[in-house]
């Protein structure tokens, strides 16, 4: 590889090649979905996170779905124009504010949620059990490791 004396850095950046063309495979799969509800994958994963894990501070969701908090901002303007969150104050700090679902935003993400599951679990179909359960494992490795450095 041109560049690249070092074979673990080559075997790297094959397995980073084939990690993003994945990705990118699986991102193309859900999207019709998303494209027909109005929303990018970074608004379904502010509803995602909130639908699971109720409401959360805009910092908490920044690290949960890994945008910037400028970006998130524009994100969550757009979701509560359309009503399906909204802001409110921390009462335990008066800095913060917490991103909550509405009940519009509720039952649009409740309705939507399972078709996009589904979706994700067609475009994986083809890693399965045993393999499914380790890719799991060395992503969950690989992204601990990154977030360590």
């Amino acid at each position: 590889m041109f560049g690249v004396e070092d074979a673990e850095t080559e075997a790297a950046i094959r397995a980073y090649v084939k990690l993003m063309r994945a990705s990118h495979a699986v991102s193309a799969r859900t999207a019709p979905r998303l494209i027909a509800a109005g929303l990018t994958h970074t608004q379904l994963g502010v509803l995602e996170a909130l639908l699971h894990l109720g409401p959360l501070t805009q910092r908490d969701l920044s690290r949960k779905i890994l945008t910037s908090p400028g970006n998130l901002t524009d994100v969550i303007d757009k979701l509560a124009k359309r009503d399906l969150v909204a802001r409110l104050a921390c009462k335990e700090d008066r800095r913060s504010v917490r991103v909550v679902l509405t009940e519009p935003g509720r039952a649009f993400i409740e309705s939507l949620f399972p078709g996009h599951a589904a979706d994700i679990g067609a475009a994986m179909a083809g890693v399965t059990g045993e393999d499914l359960a380790t890719l799991d494992r060395l992503l969950r490795r690989l992204g601990t490791a990154v977030s360590d450095d």
